[in-house]
This record gives structure tokens, sequence and C-alpha cells, in this order.
């Protein structure tokens, strides 16, 4: 597909509700084919440049599919507030923004792992991340106690 095809896509898949810009599906693309997960196909048209995805960008449009499934139904923080009609704390609204921060760098971190292997990075952010695992499990049975 093509820049343009895929803008007209998302608008017939969201009955005519919005079509992303052209500032936003290029740039997207242009991070795709440099990122492998796309390939430009030979066959295109003058002036017309149209990509399919590679079998690296079909292992993540299923990992993303399966993450999405996994967490279907799943409320991010914060919403528990709101479902109550009032302002949520200042100190939720942090915390929101933290794990929103952690989350990035953990998607940052595997991208590097991916583009970038390296053994003594892996043991070094599994050592983080059983440590983060294990503190968190800690709150969360002080709190249900």
């Amino acid at each position: 597909m093509s820049g343009a095809e895929i803008m007209s896509e998302m608008e017939d898949k969201t009955g005519m509700r919005w079509r992303p810009s052209p500032g936003s599906v290029y740039p997207l693309l242009a991070w795709l084919l440099d990122s492998g997960y796309t390939r430009e196909l030979s066959d295109s048209e003058a002036g017309v440049r149209r990509y399919e995805l590679t079998e690296e960008g079909k292992k993540l449009l299923e990992e993303d599919e399966q993450r999405r499934e996994q967490h279907k139904g799943a409320r991010f923080f914060g919403q528990q507030f709101e479902e109550r009609e009032r302002p949520m704390p200042e100190e939720a609204r942090e915390f929101v923004n933290s794990w929103r921060k952690m989350r990035h760098a953990g998607f940052a971190l595997r991208r590097k792992l991916r583009d970038d292997y390296s053994e003594a990075l892996v043991i070094e952010a599994k050592k983080l991340v059983d440590d983060f695992v294990e503190k968190i499990s800690r709150l969360s049975e002080t709190e249900n106690a």
C-alpha cells in the first residue's frame, strides 16, 4: 500500500470519522522502512511508493495483536478515580506518568536488544526487572494485608 492508500483505508475503517494526516503517516512509513519492518515494492508506479510488511514486520504486528488481546478489557491506572466522578489525586497522576515512562523505556530497551544484542545488557536489564518485580510484589502484598 502507498501512504495515500493507507490514509484512505483508515478513513474507510473508521466510518469516515478519521483520516490520518500525511504528517503522521509518512514519518511512520519512513521509520518502518528504516527499521526493516517494511520494504518498498519494486513494481511501484512512477511517483507512487508502495510498501509491504517484511517477515520482521509481520512478527511485530503479531506481537502487538497478542499484547492487545492480553490487555483487552484491562483498565489503565487512574480510571478508577474518573469512574467515581472525582478528580485523580496528584500523586496518582504522577504515578501514571512514571508508569508510562517505564513502559516507553522498556519498549526502547527491547528495540535496542533486537537491533544491537548484548549479553551484558540482557543480564543487567534482567536484574533490574527482577528487582522491580520483587519490590512491586511486596508493595501489593502490603496493600492487601
